[in-house]
């Protein structure tokens, strides 16, 4: 009888756990639905104001944003970059991949001709604290400046001057691998839909 009593227990205990599962998992979603806006405006924002850091030159009042249609299918917002006098002089793209702990969101940006990458920037990123979330730092992101885009950029541990390689950091090679990664997949999958915008 005791056990009956007891299966019972753990049964009607098991089932409030997942009744409260339900409950705040759609509380957070709802919270996140409702959020969702406020917080794409705040990395758009986000983005303007680091807009002349990536593309040398870049006066962020003057950008045009574009949309492109990618290899599969989804439309992406571009940034056209200009300068001052209104001439066009690069892009930043947004691009996003998984890191080591959670998902990576940077801002790329490129020369016009999408040959060099002229800057990177995080927006946001969740890597391990102390190693991996280190690739937010200016030194690190300097590392992927005047980087050609002819050929994937590959990640070593040493310092090196090969315009190909970028130097991982210390102790958080996969971070710096993903990084490296997002990078490279965003620029071989936009560089065809944006050649084909009509430029100014």
């Amino acid at each position: 009888m005791s056990i009956r009593i007891r299966r019972r227990g753990y049964l009607r205990q098991a089932w409030l756990v997942i009744l409260l599962a339900f409950v705040y998992g759609g509380a957070l979603a709802g919270i996140q639905t409702a959020l969702a806006p406020r917080i794409a405006e705040n990395k758009r924002q986000e983005t303007y104001a680091v807009i002349p850091l990536l593309v040398p030159g870049a006066d962020a009042e003057k950008t045009v944003e574009q949309r492109v249609k990618t290899p599969d299918g989804k439309t992406e917002r571009v940034y056209e970059i200009h300068n001052a006098d209104g001439e066009m002089i690069g892009w930043v793209v947004n691009a996003v991949g998984q890191g080591f702990a959670d998902r990576i969101e940077l801002l790329i940006g490129l020369n016009e001709d999408l040959t060099l990458i002229q800057g990177l920037y995080v927006l946001d990123q969740k890597e391990t604290p102390g190693l991996g979330d280190y690739i937010r730092e200016p030194s690190f992101c300097a590392r992927f400046q005047n980087k050609p885009t002819k050929h994937p950029l590959t990640v070593v541990k040493e310092p090196t001057d090969d315009p190909q390689q970028v130097e991982a950091l210390s102790g958080a090679t996969v971070s710096s691998q993903s990084v490296t990664n997002i990078v490279n997949d965003t620029v071989s999958r936009l560089r065809e839909p944006i050649s084909q915008l009509d430029k100014p």
